[in-house]
């Protein structure tokens, strides 16, 4: 949610990073004019209830015609001040609703752009050289390690079952990814899935992802597809103490409807309706924001380290930024059967957007309440198995398993299934 006063003194602001996002400056004037007309309403509101107050008075003290004449003015003025009060609460869910309609500020430094105009920050590892490349799904079957089939059968389309080593894998990943959280001094968290409304819009994927989400009507409660929703909502209407940042690492399964996207990656666990991940959540001071963001991007790549992947990070551009977003780096890990990198982690800078939707607070050092700074992370989700087989696989289809990994899958080679 946008800063009323980064509105009203500087409007343009905000217009420039909607230009900046390649979206519409008419949610900025939307915003202006629902502002100006709540702050009109509120002041009528105020000389009336004034009035009000002073005519009491003079009630109380008035005899005969001059307070016949005062009553009857009361009455009327008790019309007014009920009419008043709902042109308030009219023009306030009108200003909720349009400041919810703007995204967060674009970060000084992101480039313009859609989803092709990132900024590539640098490149590493090297990219293996395969002779003859088979996809994460063929290697999966030969593994007896992912089942798609079934999955469709049980549940329908963008399903599977992780099954035997893959189910191992898995599991394996995000035990390291909760290691290495800890490790960095984050707390270890098992979120809810499921969340009420205003949890979900606080976060913002309300908005333009509305489509995505899973929502179940009987009970009034959405399917997280991330649990950076449950993580956001944790402090909810809370006065935090960040002498240091609060700094969380969530455990959960994670829902998509994947709305829009028939046809893309519709081979194998690339583009699923359920996944498993750990997300990283902090809360600290705005202005320790950027520093936290580069931490959370520092532990993203001592995971692709740790799993010896090639990857590349990238800075995104501003039309390929969430709603709550005002900076965003992801990781691309090399798919060979793809030739190209695809993306395994987000970490979004969400300044103080979701915090002032969700009235996180804490006290500055002159005892003050200020809006808390939010910020996500993934270090470990189900589409890193992808690159994982694809980027260790042998000839005879046999899969190295990453060293890290080993402790919890048990071998140091997967065996094609009957091998």
């Amino acid at each position: 949610m946008i800063d009323l006063r980064i509105l009203r003194e500087n409007p343009d602001l905000l217009r420039a990073s909607q230009r900046t996002r390649g979206a519409s400056e008419s949610a900025v004037d939307t915003l202006v004019k629902a502002d100006e007309d709540n702050r009109a309403a509120l002041h009528a509101y105020e000389v009336l209830r004034a009035e009000q107050k002073t005519l009491g008075k003079q009630v109380a003290k008035a005899k005969g015609e001059e307070k016949a004449e005062l009553l009857a003015r009361t009455k009327e003025l008790a019309v007014q001040v009920k009419a008043a009060d709902a042109q308030v609460t009219e023009s306030a869910e009108a200003l909720k609703k349009a400041q919810l309609d703007v995204p967060n500020i674009v970060d000084e430094g992101v480039v313009p752009g859609g989803e092709d105009d990132f900024v590539v920050l640098r490149e590493v590892g090297e990219i293996p050289a395969i002779e003859k490349v088979r996809d994460h799904l063929e290697l999966g079957e030969l593994l007896g390690a992912i089942d798609m089939e079934r999955g469709a059968k049980v549940s329908g389309s963008r399903f599977s079952f992780l099954t035997g080593p893959g189910a191992l894998l898995q599991i394996a990943l995000l035990q390291l990814g909760i290691q290495r959280a800890v490790a960095n001094g984050l707390t270890p968290m098992i979120t809810p899935v499921l969340v009420r409304p205003e949890s979900m819009e606080g976060t913002g994927f309300l908005g333009a992802h509305a489509e995505e989400v899973y929502y179940l009507e009987r009970d009034d409660l959405y399917l997280v597809g991330t649990s950076e929703v449950a993580l956001a909502a944790f402090h909810s209407d809370e006065i935090l103490d960040l002498t240091e940042p609060k700094r969380y690492a969530g455990w959960s399964s994670c829902f998509r409807r994947e709305a829009g996207s028939h046809g893309k990656d519709t081979r194998g666990i690339i583009r699923v309706h359920q996944f498993d991940k750990v997300e990283m959540f902090s809360f600290c001071k705005p202005e320790q924001a950027r520093d936290e963001h580069l931490r959370m991007l520092a532990m993203e790549e001592e995971m692709m380290g740790l799993l010896g992947l090639p990857y590349r990070v990238i800075d995104t551009a501003a039309g390929d930024l969430g709603s709550s977003a005002a900076r965003k780096f992801d990781i691309e890990a090399w798919f060979p059967s793809q030739e190209r990198y695809r993306e395994l982690t987000s970490s979004s800078n969400c300044t103080t957007f979701q915090a002032r939707r969700l009235n996180v607070r804490y006290r500055d050092e002159e005892g003050r309440s200020q809006i808390a700074a939010t910020l996500n992370g993934t270090l470990a989700t189900t589409r890193f198995l992808v690159a994982i087989l694809e980027n260790n696989q042998q000839a005879d289809g046999s899969v190295i398993v990453p060293e890290a990994l080993r402790p919890w899958v048990g071998k140091d080679v997967l065996e094609p299934v009957g091998s």
